[in-house]
């Protein structure tokens, strides 16, 4: 079993937030692959499905961004699961829009909502780290990851959530490099093949006649 995680903060004035960018992929995935509805458990919502031969569990915490990690904590405990089997989705200031990256362990970079769950169950999960571009000044982060998506950033954030739920069997099956090829292929597609050149024609060469004069006449009148 597995257990994937999407942060970002509860309630209609967050949804289209850039913070709330994990919450949006695990919505992508439940929608897509026929999870179950949406329920409350483990100080979030939870929703129950398959991806491949893996069951999995989506969670959005609702205790808001900076205590996520109670969530988190909670949902492990009750299906007795190691940091291991987490994967969390979650929005990155140090990666371009449009960007994603897999990395297993490290720091949590200042991020409220991985500090959090850093201090619940450590830092050896899986991280799915979605770029959302930096404001160019720290001042302005805060205001910045609260702010929604322009509508100028709606083409590249679906072709992200796409390639998400493309890719979230194989990361769930534990292969990230299949998952990452599934995102970069909606983010840039494969350019079509150059459509082949038609063979050029060969004109046969002329056939040099070798016979004497004689013999043409006697072919013309034979």
């Amino acid at each position: 079993m597995k257990l994937f995680v999407g942060l970002g903060n509860p309630g209609a004035k967050y949804a289209r937030n850039r913070h709330n960018i994990g919450f949006m992929a695990v919505d992508r995935i439940a929608e897509d692959h026929g999870f179950a509805p949406w329920r409350g458990k483990f100080q979030g919502k939870v929703s129950e499905g398959r991806l491949g031969r893996e069951k999995v569990i989506l969670l959005k915490p609702e205790t808001f961004m900076n205590l996520s990690g109670q969530s988190v904590g909670e949902a492990m405990r009750f299906y007795k699961l190691e940091p291991s089997d987490v994967t969390v989705f979650h929005d990155e200031l140090d990666l371009a829009p449009g960007k994603c990256r897999v990395k297993v362990g490290g720091g949590h970079a200042g991020h409220n909502g991985l500090r959090s769950i850093h201090q619940h169950i450590g830092p050896e999960y899986q991280r799915v780290r979605l770029g959302i571009g930096h404001p160019g000044d720290k001042n302005k982060v805060s205001g910045y990851v609260l702010r929604d998506f322009a509508k100028a950033e709606a083409e590249w954030l679906d072709d992200v959530l796409r390639g998400i739920s493309d890719g979230a069997v194989h990361l769930a099956e534990g292969d990230a490099s299949r998952f990452m090829n599934a995102v970069a292929l909606r983010v840039v597609p494969e350019r079509p093949k150059p459509a082949a050149k038609p063979e050029p024609k060969v004109e046969a060469e002329p056939v040099e006649d070798t016979r004497s004069p004689l013999q043409k006449l006697k072919d013309k009148f034979g």
